[in-house]
């Protein structure tokens, strides 16, 4: 195995499958990594070595992407019984692309560095399609060296390369902006959807209207088919809007700066997940304005 072209990827979940199926693609030796069977069968079904274990992962690897949940998985998936820092080789790179804080995206790469190894702070986002596709949009920073050492990783992922700054925090720093934009978005579509769903309007008609309209965004193009389709597979989940408006708040919180309609959204989430939604899709939000307003939702067709 040439280590030059030997990447691991830890978490197969949506975004992880799609980046490590880019990877496979582009000529990488793939390792992947996760917790569920089904996950690994399919990557093996695609070529990528499958794995339970986030240290196999990083062994025989020159670079590392994980695509985890949270700050708690990363720090676990590194630096945990059976992490991945064990076994990484001095002067290889991590590709952090959890939505965590940015203090905590710092502690990571100076925890790193300690090792010898390099860290580029690399949030994603895209959707699973695009993450699929290799066409994904990363809001990077770290040092140049880095990022030149980690090109082809970061070509066979994406589309954009956003590079933000040359050290690590300013990544994630960004992705808190675009998670704060991207599920006030999806709320606000849901409430809407509902509040027209209230006035007798079909649903489908609305939707068809606002995506043509001055009133739509890009969540709500994506998120509002899910409630039309009556169909909340998740692929982006509302507890995923739990933990980032929850990022988002306490950002704002260390600041001391007032984020009401970031918190008022936050709130729904809560509220969807308090529901027993939480790990239904984020559209799923939609279902506090059914439970409390009294619309019928579409549902899923049995065809």
């Amino acid at each position: 195995m040439s280590t030059e072209q030997a990447v691991g990827v830890i978490g197969l979940g949506a975004m992880g499958m799609g980046v490590a199926r880019s990877l496979l693609r582009a000529g990488f030796t793939v390792t992947g990594c996760d917790v569920r069977n089904e996950a690994l069968k399919e990557f093996a079904g695609h070529g990528g070595t499958p794995t339970t274990s986030p240290a196999e992962a990083g062994r025989n690897a020159s670079f590392l992407v994980i695509v985890v949940v949270n700050a708690e998985q990363t720090e676990n998936v590194l630096f945990g019984e059976d992490g991945a820092a064990a076994t990484l080789a001095p002067g290889s790179v991590v590709l952090a692309c959890a939505t965590v804080p940015s203090e905590f995206a710092i502690a990571t790469a100076e925890r790193l560095a300690r090792q010898d190894i390099e860290m580029i702070d690399a949030p994603i986002s895209g959707g699973a399609v695009r993450a699929a596709a290799g066409e994904l949009s990363v809001m990077a920073s770290g040092p140049p060296a880095t990022f030149d050492k980690a090109k082809a990783v970061l070509d066979a992922m994406a589309e954009t390369v956003h590079r933000l700054g040359d050290t690590v925090g300013p990544g994630s720093a960004v992705k808190t902006i675009n998670q704060l934009l991207a599920g006030v978005h999806i709320a606000a579509g849901a409430e809407a959807l509902a509040l027209a769903m209230r006035m007798g309007l079909d649903p489908k008609v609305v939707y068809d209207v606002i995506c043509a309209s001055a009133g739509s965004s890009w969540m709500f193009e994506n998120r509002m088919p899910h409630v039309l389709a009556g169909d909340y597979t998740p692929f982006s989940a509302v507890n995923i809007f739990v933990k980032d408006l929850g990022i988002v708040l306490e950002t704002g919180k260390q600041l001391t700066f007032p984020l009401p309609i970031a918190a008022t959204a936050h709130q729904q989430y809560l509220a969807a997940s308090g529901a027993g939604y939480g790990r239904q899709d984020d559209s799923a939000v939609i279902k506090v304005y059914r439970d409390l307003g009294g619309i019928t939702l579409p549902e899923k067709s049995e065809d």
